[in-house]
């Protein structure tokens, strides 16, 4: 299946961000919808900022488009701002995308485990991103660094405790 594009994806002037305050808003609010919903549907949880200038999400080859850099930046901070965007680095090169927060995450995995009854057990985060059990759970597959944090959401809340296994960190769910 492919990524179905916003309209406003196929409109020349997408590309350039306004200057009225109102109509500037709310193209950066469609701006970071379409990143979190490309990086959702493409898994992407970390990116460079030249990766994501180089990417479809931010150039329409179709139309001979692409947002500039200093735009770019404008939308990345706008996403920082709303929750959904956490620099990697000091330089602000690097950056992890975020279409569900960690404490999002976090409760669908808590979910998963009260579901079927695996209160007080025990996983390696291999067991809990990669294992058979979770295939067809939407957090099947998630970035580790957003695991860690979905799972010290829950450590704050007294449902999980990440532990040191011997081949690497696990969590026990309460």
């Amino acid at each position: 299946m492919s990524f179905a594009w916003p309209w406003q994806y196929s409109f020349p002037p997408f590309f350039t961000l306004q200057p009225n305050g109102e109509t500037r808003q709310k193209q950066l609010s469609a701006w970071c919808a379409l990143a979190l919903a490309y990086s959702q549907r493409h898994r992407l949880p970390a990116m460079t900022v030249r990766e994501a200038q180089d990417s479809p999400l931010f150039a329409n080859h179709r139309l001979q488009r692409k947002l500039p850099l200093e735009s770019i930046q404008v939308v990345l901070e706008e996403l920082r701002k709303n929750g959904n965007l956490e620099w990697l680095d000091k330089n602000k090169t690097s950056f992890l995308i975020m279409w569900r927060r960690p404490e999002e995450w976090g409760k669908l995995i808590y979910q998963w485990v009260s579901k079927n009854g695996l209160t007080n057990s025990v996983f390696t985060l291999y067991e809990l991103v990669s294992g058979d059990d979770t295939e067809n759970e939407e957090f099947h597959g998630l970035d580790e660094a957003m695991l860690l944090r979905a799972l010290q959401a829950l450590q704050q809340e007294h449902k999980a405790e990440i532990i040191t296994l011997d081949d690497g960190r696990g969590v026990k769910f309460f």
